[in-house]
């Protein structure tokens, strides 16, 4: 559920060792009248006193070394990280400690953006060769036999297909969940991915005929 309840900024801090990548994140968070620079660092180890009395709700950080980003966690904030980092073991043990978005460091500002949204909102964001190398690994597990799709809808997604059925756009539905656009987005693709549907329109019929949404 998303931690915004008064339409303050959300707060952000970014760790780079390069000073121009550094530039680069402080540029990102900059530029978007929704978050707040809170902090700049040059290492994950001078950011922990900081994030012991700092109230932060993300944190962007650009390293390579599982060693700094395992450290103990001193902050609630969702982590999105830049990395090359792509075997299955490390993501594993990066989002096990707080790590809820992992981006190539060569990704676009908006897929930044995407991400800050994304792990505010409490979603996990992979990138696809991230996403792959967990695949690799647990792809050859035998899935589970499929439950019918009103388990496979959350909650969430519902509310939000409700909404479609209602005839409202992304910034009606994101207002009344209190959650950012970027994150209706996230759900409205996960609902027709889940529905077999490639329309809005088409979702919510085949919602209503499969009983997930109240006539």
């Amino acid at each position: 559920m998303s931690k915004r309840s008064g339409g303050g900024a959300i707060r952000v801090a970014v760790v780079a060792s390069s000073a121009v990548r550094r530039a680069g994140l402080e540029g990102i968070v900059r530029s978007h009248p929704e978050f707040h620079l809170a902090g700049s660092f040059g290492a994950v180890a001078s950011l922990v006193s900081f994030a012991r009395s700092a109230e932060l709700d993300v944190i962007v950080i650009d390293s390579d070394s599982i060693r700094d980003l395992l450290l103990e966690s001193t902050s609630d904030a969702a982590i999105v990280l830049l990395t090359e980092l792509s075997d299955a073991r490390s993501i594993s043990r990066l989002l096990r400690n707080g790590v809820r978005a992992i981006l190539s460091r060569e990704s676009d500002p908006d897929d930044v953006l995407s991400a800050i949204y994304a792990t505010y909102d409490g979603l996990v964001l992979l990138s696809t060769p991230a996403a792959e190398s967990l695949a690799s690994v647990y792809g050859d597990h035998p899935l589970e036999p499929e439950a019918g799709l009103s388990e496979e809808i959350t909650s969430r997604e519902t509310e939000v297909l409700r909404m479609l059925a209602e005839g409202l756009v992304n910034k009606d539905i994101a207002a009344r969940l209190g959650i950012s656009e970027h994150t209706v987005k996230f759900h409205i693709s996960s609902i027709l991915d889940k529905l077999g549907a490639s329309t809005r329109t088409e979702a919510v019929t085949l919602a209503i005929r499969r009983g997930l949404i109240p006539i």
